[in-house]
């Protein structure tokens, strides 16, 4: 069950573009350090860490030591508690399907466009 506490917490860590980014970024290369991440931000180290450490309290960003380095994973769960609690079974599952023939649709225009596969 998700708190009020918490999902005001997901929502301000979400609430900055940079933040989004780091999760766009983790999310298609999970296990990525802190230097490999911040050297696709034009903003120092620190800030690049201070963001993180805002995504870690809300749960959207989970780390492990190897090491000396510590590997970031997005942690999507939060964001599907949220999704669950305003979507009931049948909506969900219609949604996913929907977003299904999104992707669907955008890969084949994107196909179509550049005459490669979307990937």
């Amino acid at each position: 069950m998700i708190t009020d506490s918490d999902m005001d917490a997901i929502f301000h860590a979400l609430a900055h573009e940079a933040r989004r980014r780091i999760l766009d970024l983790l999310r298609d290369k999970p296990g990525q350090g802190v230097g490999e991440l911040a050297q696709g931000f034009d903003v120092s180290r620190i800030a690049i860490m201070n963001h993180l450490a805002v995504l870690e309290k809300a749960g959207l960003v989970i780390s492990e030591k190897d090491g000396r380095v510590r590997r970031l994973y997005l942690n999507a769960a939060p964001i599907q508690m949220i999704h669950d609690r305003w979507t009931d079974e049948y909506s969900a599952f219609w949604a996913g399907r929907v977003t299904g023939l999104k992707y669907a649709a955008e890969a084949a225009a994107q196909k179509a466009k550049t005459g490669k596969d979307a990937t």
